[in-house]
């Protein structure tokens, strides 16, 4: 059996969502894997990633010594910055770079290998895969070292409910009100089945709105985590121990996690939510994996596309390399 060989560049700019989703596919087809963060300067920021002409050139020296041979056997990038430069490999790979790109990259598909955009982008074409979430890292094993990681969590009187605040985001309402309706429903669900509340805020969070809750929370079993100040990061171990996760509507980074996790998953929606957003929670509630806050819900399939998608990826690139020999 042919074995798979070769670097896989995972390119990106600086925003942890996009970081995730590149590195957890790249890390599922076993290769070494190389993180390029580029961050080209402007117009080529601007017009990414339509402007190619001299993008190489528009790098810092330390990032464009990066960007430089030999080529990968695959690049995978996410973000618009990064589409820039997955595109270019093909060129300057003389097509020897698979190149994936994942969310939409507002022009042609047909530019890169595979784009991998969610199915609310209604993006369609030959060159096009549709998964409903976006793409993560979450699976049984990376659970499972989330408890090993935080043992104390499982100590938490149950039933455990994680809480992931993402952030204002255009046509999402989330302010003083917002948070202090949520937190309302959530001491009033704790009011009555007891348990602890587990409270991740996100670098999207405004701060003041994480100490709001922070102070409502006093004397609640659990945590309340907004950065350094409160310790390590304990995400993964409350996704592992957590056996209800509460997420706010807007990101569709932490809904799919949540919705991977494979327990009930509730929001809480305050007015409407924007036309692409609202098509994702849509998908999400039709599948059984979506909840209002209040509704009860059994645990159900978890959500997992990442690891499909990388045994697909996996399978191209051994056909292509098969025909090396």
């Amino acid at each position: 059996m042919l074995k798979l060989h070769g670097d896989c560049w995972v390119i990106t700019d600086d925003a942890a969502g996009n970081q995730r989703q590149a590195l957890a596919l790249a890390e599922m087809l076993g290769l070494p894997v190389h993180h390029l963060q580029l961050e080209p300067r402007a117009p080529w920021s601007w017009l990414a990633p339509r402007l190619t002409l001299g993008a190489r050139l528009a790098l810092p020296p330390s990032q464009a010594s990066q960007f430089a041979p030999p080529w990968p056997v695959i690049a995978i990038g996410c973000g618009r910055q990064a589409a820039l430069y997955t595109r270019m490999l093909r060129a300057l790979s003389q097509g020897r770079s698979y190149t994936v790109q994942i969310l939409d990259p507002r022009i042609r598909p047909g530019l890169w290998d595979l784009v991998i955009a969610p199915q609310h982008d209604r993006l369609s074409g030959r060159h096009v895969w549709q998964p409903l979430g976006s793409l993560n890292p979450v699976d049984d094993a990376w659970l499972r070292d989330g408890r090993d990681a935080d043992p104390g969590l499982g100590e938490l009187p149950s039933p455990r409910v994680g809480v992931l605040l993402g952030g204002p985001r255009k046509g999402v309402r989330f302010d003083e009100a917002y948070i202090d309706q949520l937190t309302s429903h959530l001491l009033a669900r704790h009011h009555r089945e007891g348990g602890s509340l587990l409270v991740l805020a996100s670098r999207r969070t405004p701060r003041p709105l994480v100490e709001a809750m922070r102070q409502r929370l006093i004397g609640i079993p659990g945590l309340v985590w907004s950065g350094r100040d409160d310790g390590g990061n304990p995400y993964a171990g409350v996704l592992g121990w957590a056996d209800r996760l509460v997420v706010t509507p807007d990101s569709v980074n932490m809904l799919s996690e949540a919705c991977a996790v494979g327990c009930p998953v509730h929001t809480f929606v305050l007015g409407t939510l924007p036309t692409k957003l609202e098509r994702f929670h849509l998908a999400l509630r039709e599948g059984g994996w979506l909840h209002a806050i209040d509704h009860d819900a059994p645990p159900t399939r978890p959500l997992r596309e990442t690891s499909a998608i990388a045994a697909m990826v996996r399978e191209r690139l051994m056909a292509r390399q098969a025909t090396d020999y």
